[in-house]
């Protein structure tokens, strides 16, 4: 999307609207479009925190890398995300994750000064990130609750919901070709408990495969069931 600006003569005077929504789907001043392959790393840990990403096509896999080398999956990000937002919103000067496209992915890189920029002078803009950080805050608490309290099979269910972004108007297939071992360490489990739920949603009817991974609603029972 890109910075869009629609002229309007009124009482002689030239003025202009913002719009948030093509900001971010084309190239401009400090903004370039990203094609990247799958499993291309975007930014990665340690590198410098220079710029924003919003995610336009694909789905993008967070992860990090303790200092005993032990890796794990934070998230998957699909399209309509922003991705690196922390050297903005929490000035961060070098990246303390890394990002990766797990499918052919487009993202539009913002350079950080030119993020910034547009927050301060943009209300609409600003009103759309503010909104995105406030979204991204109640989800890592959501998550932390997920894990402190909830079984395996249910936070395998609540992940698979999330990934079908069960409550929008058109549910979607999760991403195709999602490996077990991904999901095992979003969920904090082993591969073989992802493999025997995951062989046991699909014999409820609760998933099936046909091209990729398609999630039922009917899935919410794992989660609501006591």
């Amino acid at each position: 999307m890109v910075v869009f600006f629609e002229s309007m003569k009124k009482n002689g005077r030239t003025t202009a609207t913002f719009d948030p929504e093509l900001f971010l789907k084309e190239t401009g001043i400090g903004r370039t479009v990203v094609d990247l392959k799958k499993n291309t790393v975007i930014f990665a840990q340690g590198d410098q925190a220079d710029a924003v990403y919003y995610i336009q096509k694909g789905t993008v896999k967070l992860t990090v890398v303790s200092p005993r080398g032990k890796e794990a999956t934070l998230s998957l990000m699909p399209a309509g995300n922003f991705i690196g937002e922390q050297c903005v919103a929490a000035g961060e000067r070098t990246r303390t994750i890394t990002a990766t496209a797990i499918v052919r992915t487009s993202a539009l890189r913002i350079e950080k000064s030119e993020m910034i920029r547009v927050l301060h002078q943009e209300h609409a803009f600003a009103d759309v990130f503010v909104s995105f950080l406030l979204a991204r805050n109640a989800r890592i608490q959501e998550d932390l609750v997920d894990q402190l309290f909830n079984s395996s099979e249910k936070r395998l269910a609540r992940v698979l919901l999330l990934l079908a972004h069960f409550g929008k108007d058109k549910p979607e297939a999760v991403v195709p070709k999602i490996s077990q071992e991904v999901l095992a360490e979003m969920i904090g489990t082993t591969r073989s408990r992802v493999n025997f739920f995951m062989n046991r949603f699909r014999k409820l009817g609760f998933i099936e495969y046909n091209g990729g991974l398609h999630v039922h609603s009917s899935l919410l029972n794992v989660i609501l069931h006591e």
